[in-house]
């Protein structure tokens, strides 16, 4: 019996099955949506947040505004932010602004433009309350160290029935940021603002505190304040003790190098409030170096007339009569040693009265101080400057100090003088040493390997993506395709000789081989008497690579 074969059909392409077909067509879209998703995955964006913490209102209201922006937009795990394209985020956050976005849970005096008509006094003065609190609590969010803030306050309302008005108080919770604190200025600038933001407040009344319950608002110790010390105090003897040091370290560290030189400063600062109110009179002085302050001077001269003589009666009245004297007296009156009578009438002595008064008032030495001594006057400072020896390093590498010389130091002593202001009637002292530094050795720098530079591991993880999906794709074209497509070109061989045992009604045995269709009727015929092995026969053309 002889050996029949089932050949296939010529035409290469045209004449593969549909099964055949329906493969290469699955192939080819597997790998077309491989390459596809690679290239989603490295186009898609890095999103970074946008806003953090929201409230479910303002969530709703800006995740509304990025559907319109047309911008795409993630949640993080449990939706507690929103994400956004890295290369949008600061242009976004402007936009959202612009429109208002995020308005915050609190609210400000945008509450009273929404005032109903017949709202009561009590609910005006409610709203007005709420809407003072959150415009203080925005402004203090305002600080970079603050996160949030919350404003209660207790306001009192006047009336003229009381006599001791309760006082106004304000508390002031912030929520910190992390690692950040407030420094005591800033909580001071807190209470200020609440104080001056609030008629009636006082400074005192105003308690400020962190989310751990830490009181800020009040550093200071009642005994400490009892005793007069205060913070303020002591935190500027340190600064200005610091500044000294400062002005030692730099003026010296171009002579001797940055790390050679230490320095010290202790100052004794006088914080006692002094005035004084002072009269002083000074000891009478010279009168004709003094200065007059008043002068007054009278002066009065009387001369009086002719005063009546003689006589009294009516010749003495008369003028008197022309002298009938003889020239010589008798002799007689001569030899007597007597005079001559004198006249019945002689002419009358004149007088004169002269007086004289002068008074000066000087000016009396008088000095009125009114003296208001500074705060904070030094009274004192001591300094203590130590000064490296010069490091000596030997050709076999082995290191010496030399201490400095006599005129060296100084010259280091001159320049700190100067430095500090240094006083001797006030007592300063200043004392400068050499001495050799013992600093342990530093070890040497090791240079930060390159995979781990920051930079360097962005950049790979960027040329990776892309290099990932190079290698999957020609992965693809040479594992998958490319086979696939040397098979479907490939014409299958003979198949294998089918058991003598079938029967073959339509050859007669002892013919030679017959033709095509014959061959084909007669697969037709073991088709329907042998599924199987015609699947087996199908099997291993389709298991057949060349």
């Amino acid at each position: 019996m002889a050996t029949d074969y089932v050949q296939a059909p010529p035409g290469g392409l045209a004449q593969i099955f549909t099964v055949q077909r329906l493969g290469l067509l699955l192939g080819i879209a597997a790998v077309a949506a491989a390459v596809f998703s690679m290239w989603l995955w490295t186009r898609t964006p890095d999103y970074r947040v946008l806003y953090a913490n929201l409230s479910d209102r303002d969530g709703g209201a800006v995740v509304a505004a990025l559907q319109q922006m047309n911008v795409s937009y993630q949640f993080a795990e449990g939706g507690s932010a929103i994400l956004v394209p890295a290369s949008q985020v600061h242009d976004t956050r402007l936009r959202l602004a612009g429109q208002g976005l995020p308005k915050g849970s609190l609210v400000g005096f945008e509450l009273m433009e929404n005032a109903k008509l017949g709202t009561s006094q009590f609910m005006e003065q409610v709203n007005y309350q709420r809407a003072l609190e959150g415009e203080l609590a925005r402004s203090i969010q305002t600080l970079s160290a603050v996160q949030a803030a919350r404003v209660h306050l207790a306001m009192v309302k006047p009336s003229v029935f009381v006599r001791e008005q309760p006082k106004s108080s304000a508390s002031v919770v912030l929520h910190l940021r992390a690692g950040r604190t407030l420094e005591p200025p800033q909580t001071e600038a807190i209470v200020h603002l609440v104080s001056s933001s609030v008629p009636d407040l006082s400074v005192s009344r105003v308690t400020v505190l962190d989310q751990n319950g830490v009181l800020l608002s009040s550093t200071q110790d009642a005994n400490s304040v009892r005793a007069g010390l205060d913070a303020n105090q002591l935190k500027y003897v340190q600064e200005l003790q610091a500044s000294y040091a400062r002005r030692i370290e730099s003026i010296l560290s171009p002579i001797v190098g940055p790390a050679n030189v230490r320095a010290q400063v202790s100052a004794d600062v006088d914080f006692a409030q002094v005035e004084r109110a002072e009269e002083i009179y000074k000891p009478n002085q010279n009168p004709t170096n003094a200065t007059i302050r008043s002068q007054q001077s009278s002066e009065s001269q009387n001369v009086g007339g002719t005063q009546a003589a003689g006589v009294p009666g009516a010749l003495t009245n008369q003028p008197p009569a022309p002298a009938t004297a003889p020239v010589t007296a008798p002799a007689g009156a001569q030899a007597a040693g007597k005079a001559a009578p004198a006249p019945a009438t002689q002419a009358a002595t004149q007088s004169r009265e002269s007086r004289k008064d002068s008074t000066v008032n000087y000016e009396v030495d008088r000095t009125i101080q009114h003296v208001r001594q500074p705060v904070g006057t030094i009274r004192r400072i001591s300094a203590a400057v130590v000064v490296n020896q010069h490091r000596l390093v030997s050709a076999d590498r082995k290191v010496s100090y030399k201490p400095l010389t006599e005129d060296e130091i100084s010259q280091i002593t001159a320049l700190v003088r100067e430095a500090i202001g240094y006083s001797q009637t006030r007592g300063d002292s200043l004392n400068v040493v050499s001495r050799p530094f013992n600093e342990p050795e530093q070890p040497e720098a090791v240079e930060t390997p390159i995979w781990k530079d920051p930079e360097i591991v962005e950049l790979a993880k960027t040329v990776g993506r892309y290099l990932l999906f190079g290698i999957v794709a020609l992965y693809l074209f040479f594992a998958v395709l490319k086979p696939m497509f040397r098979t479907l070109t490939t014409i299958p061989p003979a198949p294998a000789p089918l058991p003598s045992a079938l029967p073959n009604p339509a050859s007669p045995p002892g013919l030679g081989p017959r033709s095509y269709e014959a061959n084909l009727q007669a697969a037709r015929q073991v088709a329907q008497q042998e599924p199987r092995l015609i699947a087996n026969v199908v099997k291993s053309w389709m298991g057949g690579n060349e």
